[in-house]
């Protein structure tokens, strides 16, 4: 199996994608396992509401746009990764606790690594379809995913705010997980700058490193 990156031509038809095809089935038993486990069903609605409609739009859009093999492995990390927040509540992760009780944390940190996954994970898919499907310029490659993180980050913290306090106050703490930060919302953005700005400085220096070493070849 040829493993590829944004910078890669190929494109694998999806009956011979077993990689794909294999993060779906383990995407799917890890979801059905989160909605049985999940101690607030309201809360798991809530916050897998979005995760449906990613994962439709990417189904919708498969004909149209295939991403690389390195792109869908972000995006299943990152999803798995906000699915098993969701099946406690970010504010409840018991890895958030472990974490909490090893290096004496304040509080639970989980929904902090989910952030910035966010940015981490997805700026790469946002470079890969830049670059691949709408053919922007290079620089623009690099610098739109990280804001479009910060821009989506605003947006998802607006949608929080809205969700838990129009909809279900009822769920709005659990929901919104702030374990009474009053610059959670801030922090949070942060974050996920922070991990889009990282990935993006790694796949550069990856890049120029190979560039380096194929002129060396």
């Amino acid at each position: 199996m040829n493993y590829t990156t944004a910078s890669s031509q190929a494109r694998t038809p999806f009956k011979q994608n077993y990689l794909l095809i294999s993060f779906i089935i383990a995407f799917l038993i890890f979801w059905l396992s989160t909605l049985v486990g999940t101690t607030d069903y309201k809360n798991w609605i809530m916050e897998n509401t979005l995760v449906v409609i990613f994962l439709s739009l990417l189904a919708y859009t498969y004909n149209k746009f295939r991403f690389r093999d390195l792109t869908y492995t972000f995006i299943f990390v990152y999803l798995s990764l906000h699915i098993y927040g969701a099946m406690y509540t970010y504010a409840e992760n018991p890895f958030g606790y472990w974490m909490k009780d090893i290096f004496h944390f304040q509080r639970n940190h989980y929904d902090r690594i989910v952030h910035f996954s966010f940015g981490f994970m997805l700026a790469y898919p946002m470079r890969d379809f830049f670059m691949n499907k709408m053919k922007f310029p290079n620089w623009v490659c690099w610098l739109l995913p990280i804001e479009i993180t910060l821009s989506f980050s605003c947006l998802y913290e607006l949608i929080e705010w809205a969700v838990a306090d129009v909809f279900f106050p009822e769920q709005g703490i659990a929901y919104l997980g702030t374990q009474g930060d009053i610059w959670d919302a801030q922090k949070d953005m942060f974050m996920a700058f922070c991990g889009a700005v990282i990935i993006t400085f790694i796949v550069l220096m990856m890049k120029r490193l190979m560039s380096t070493s194929n002129r060396m070849a």
